[in-house]
């Protein structure tokens, strides 16, 4: 990772193409193109660059954020899955994240919860546990949330229940989820049948 301004310039050289140059290029393609195949690669590229925080200016600059943010409800998992994964990358970073949960990030990061690609939701996961503030903090860890992590915690992946598990003992109150796992709990309990009903 190139995170200071002399490494990033050794590397690119005098003639190398600057970096926010490069960027914007690749952001006019993600626009440009038809191809799902290209946007993804494009995406992926986006998000890469996402991690280094020599780039957060650049990506501001250029409304990646909104690119990102936009391209989480969309239908192909694989754009959806770079778009968390460039969110994630990003949210660390006390600008970026005060302008994702600015725009509505944590709601549509909620809804990536139901995704069936293992990636796309362990990334999303992570990205909410950075969001988490004192203002944002009651909308991340609600009694739905709870409930959602308490289902993941249960799965027999163990990528996802060891996030979850982490999610819920970090960021919960252990009165929720005592609350939520009580609830599971009596739901799961069969009931006697009806009188009269045939057994």
């Amino acid at each position: 990772m190139f995170s200071r301004p002399e490494q990033l310039a050794k590397r690119t050289g005098r003639k190398g193409v600057a970096r926010f140059d490069f960027l914007q290029q690749l952001v006019a393609e993600f626009q440009d193109s038809d191809s799902a195949e290209a946007k993804e690669q494009v995406l992926a590229n986006l998000a890469n660059f996402a991690y280094d925080p020599i780039n957060y200016e650049f990506l501001r600059q250029l409304k990646v954020i909104d690119l990102f943010l936009d391209q989480l409800s969309e239908d192909d998992p694989r754009i959806a899955r770079c778009a968390v994964a460039g969110l994630c990358n990003l949210c660390l970073d006390p600008e970026n994240k005060e302008y994702i949960l600015g725009a509505g990030g944590v709601s549509l990061l909620v809804r990536c919860l139901s995704r069936t690609d293992e990636e796309t939701v362990l990334d999303a996961i992570t990205a909410l546990m950075y969001l988490v503030t004192p203002q944002f903090k009651p909308e991340i860890t609600s009694a739905q949330m709870v409930d959602c992590m308490v289902r993941v915690s249960r799965s027999r992946n163990a990528r996802l229940s060891n996030l979850a598990t982490v999610f819920l003992e970090d960021y919960c109150q252990v009165h929720q989820v005592e609350s939520v796992r009580g609830a599971a709990l009596v739901a799961s309990i069969p009931l006697p049948p009806p009188r009269g009903a045939q057994p």
